[in-house]
């Protein structure tokens, strides 16, 4: 058998690709990579995150005690019991009252409180790298540790805040801070905004040295006051971050658990939503009340983030 070699003047034919597949561009490669890429870590997020807020809802929808949690199934009969029970249980509106008051309190607390620091530690001084770091300790050591040292210096009878208090304020008899209505929510609220104050630190510290020194030192030169410089040119410098650390904490402290638990558990009128979602859970056995209440805490806190987003994100755009 012989072959014929192919004629002069003519190439050899390629392979035509298949019909129906496009040849992928860099783009579509490039696509497609990423895609591999971040696909692990999408499944374990979906796997720690989303699988147990689809549970959580459906748990919210059912009648479910910790002794039948077993026994329930994904689609068992949905009911709208729980929801109603939570709204309607006495102390509901006192204790999301409490929550917003907490929230608000501790938030604008950590954020002025780290602000004041910023600007402390904003111009060189000698040992200012050992004022900052120090500066990041409450943040930083566990909150074990820190509520315990709390609740030992408010004792009344062996603090040294009310031995102080008896020394050089004249009180008369101690102030059980931790235990008393008219002291505990406030000095949950003091605690707040000191142990998260370096969260608004680091924050606000980097934003003032972003600002062009040249901008002072004009106002300086037209004789504006250092109150002046602080609210014509820093502030608006720092708004945008001032508007994106209070959501975010708003956030964190509106979900703030083992703060409260720790220092009062819940008693002297401390107790917040999360506080009462752990009652629900553990003193009542209700999971699905539990559920419900998380639930509804989360929609309050998606409304919150819903005004932020619609009022005041886009101010911070340049």
């Amino acid at each position: 058998m012989t072959t014929t070699a192919p004629e002069a003047g003519r190439s050899p034919t390629r392979e035509r690709p298949r019909p129906g597949r496009r040849p992928l561009t860099l783009r579509r490669r490039e696509s497609r990579a990423g895609l591999a890429l971040v696909t692990p870590t999408l499944l374990v997020v979906v796997a720690v995150i989303g699988i147990p807020i689809v549970w959580t809802i459906v748990l919210a929808f059912q009648r479910v005690r910790l002794a039948t949690l077993r026994k329930t199934g994904l689609f068992g009969e949905l009911t709208l019991d729980n929801f109603d029970r939570v709204l309607h249980t006495p102390g509901f509106a006192g204790t999301l009252w409490t929550t917003l008051v907490y929230s608000v309190g501790g938030t604008a607390g950590s954020i002025l409180v780290g602000l004041v620091a910023a600007l402390v530690v904003r111009r060189p001084f000698r040992g200012r790298t050992v004022v900052r770091a120090s500066m990041l300790l409450p943040y930083v050591a566990p909150v074990v540790a820190m509520t315990f040292v709390w609740q030992v210096m408010l004792d009344p009878q062996l603090g040294i805040v009310n031995d102080w208090g008896r020394r050089f304020l004249g009180w008369d008899t101690p102030i059980p801070f931790l235990s008393q209505d008219s002291t505990a929510l406030w000095t949950v609220i003091a605690f707040e905004a000191w142990r998260y104050f370096p969260f608004a630190f680091l924050f606000l510290l980097a934003r003032l040295q972003a600002v062009p020194g040249e901008l002072e030192e004009a106002a300086r030169v037209d004789g504006a006051t250092p109150t002046q410089q602080f609210r014509h040119i820093l502030l608006p410098q720092l708004m945008p971050v001032i508007a994106l650390l209070g959501v975010l904490r708003f956030i964190m402290t509106f979900n703030k658990f083992d703060d409260v638990y720790l220092l009062t558990g819940g008693s002297a009128g401390t107790e917040v939503v999360s506080v009462r979602v752990y009652q629900f859970l553990t003193a009542r056995t209700d999971i699905g009340a539990a559920a419900a209440q998380a639930v509804v805490l989360a929609v309050v806190l998606i409304v919150f983030v819903a005004i932020y987003l619609r009022f005041f994100a886009r101010r911070g755009e340049p």
